[in-house]
């Protein structure tokens, strides 16, 4: 479904030694049917590994594929399989919320039907029928959260790459996003998901990577995450694995 294959993105000006390397020679597959967590440190690469993924930034090194399509290559059609949620929700400040919906809806090529189906669906879910018709300049940090979210959960598209998407929701709002994230998954599409929120990758994916310093530390399921080691939390294996001082066992 999706591959990054060696894939490396330095910063700074090339041929000097001054440059900084966020990601190095990372390789990963996801699987159809799959919540993938994605997590780490700030300044890990997450967000550069995934701008990567999803066509924002080109590798130095390494190969991405969507649904058989390489993003280099083949860039359009590996960005029609992917619906995007960046960790700042910048938006078209000078669309209301229906007109900047109507544009993601034509760029997918949503079916009229569908379309209408969905937003009455996604908009009700958030809270922001009444708001819709308004510039988004008047929305809140977490109203931008949840207009993005609308428009990527309406395309349904096969993957869902999503960064930090829980930040500036309140509750409901995440609880009704993860059941969304679940029943996605359910219909054998795939979700990549980056979070700070270690109990919430722990109970909510399938298999979770931790990225270190741009290189992908561990990668598996939470059984095998475990495997070898005393502790049993999500936390407490990435303490151990960023080697930081963590507890050796869980609290009773």
């Amino acid at each position: 479904m999706v591959s990054l294959d060696n894939v490396s993105k330095s910063y700074g000006p090339k041929g000097r030694g001054d440059t900084v390397k966020a990601v190095d020679g990372l390789t990963l597959e996801l699987r159809p049917g799959e919540i993938f967590g994605f997590i780490g440190p700030n300044g890990a690469g997450k967000t550069t590994t995934i701008k990567m993924l999803v066509g924002i930034l080109t590798p130095d090194q390494g190969r991405v594929t969507v649904g058989g399509f390489d993003m280099a290559a083949d860039p359009v059609k590996a960005k029609s399989q992917i619906g995007y949620v960046p960790d700042n929700p910048n938006l078209y400040e000078r669309l209301t919320g229906k007109e900047y919906l109507q544009f993601i809806g034509d760029v997918y090529g949503v079916p009229g039907n569908l379309r209408k189906e969905r937003l009455e669906k996604y908009l009700a879910v958030f809270e922001l029928t009444g708001a819709v018709g308004n510039s988004i300049r008047s929305y809140s940090h977490g109203m931008r959260q949840k207009l993005l979210l609308t428009g990527a959960l309406m395309t349904q598209p096969p993957l869902w790459v999503l960064d930090e998407p829980l930040v500036g929701l309140d509750p409901r709002a995440a609880l009704l996003l993860k059941e969304e994230m679940q029943a996605h998954c359910q219909n054998g599409n795939t979700v990549f998901f980056s979070t700070h929120i270690l109990e919430v990758a722990e109970k909510l994916c399938h298999r979770i990577g931790v990225i270190l310093e741009g290189k992908l530390a561990a990668v598996g399921t939470m059984k095998e995450l475990r495997t070898g080691k005393k502790v049993k939390s999500l936390e407490k294996i990435f303490f151990a694995l960023a080697d930081q001082t963590a507890p050796a066992e869980d609290a009773p």
